[in-house]
């Protein structure tokens, strides 16, 4: 009896430490969003300037871009994650 319920133990603490980590890649894809969209939208909304002077429109398309690309991809990997739970 001790084995199974040291099985079942093992299998919670896995499936925890899964969502852990799915919620912490999730969080991560947010402040992704956060960072490289509002955070410049905001600057420029405010006229708070450039952040990176001499840097063409070609640069702000591209992390534009690139950003929520990021998100994307950690919020995959969290779905994945959650996927390996048993």
């Amino acid at each position: 009896m001790g084995g199974e319920d040291e099985a079942k133990r093992d299998l919670a603490i896995a499936n925890e430490r899964a969502k852990l980590l799915a919620n912490a890649l999730d969080r991560s894809s947010t402040a992704s969003i956060t960072v490289g969209i509002l955070g410049p939208t905001a600057a420029a909304l405010y006229g708070l300037g450039a952040a990176l002077p001499g840097r063409g429109g070609a640069f702000y398309a591209g992390t534009a871009i690139l950003w929520p690309l990021a998100a994307l991809l950690l919020h995959l990997m969290a779905r994945h994650v959650l996927g390996t739970l048993r």
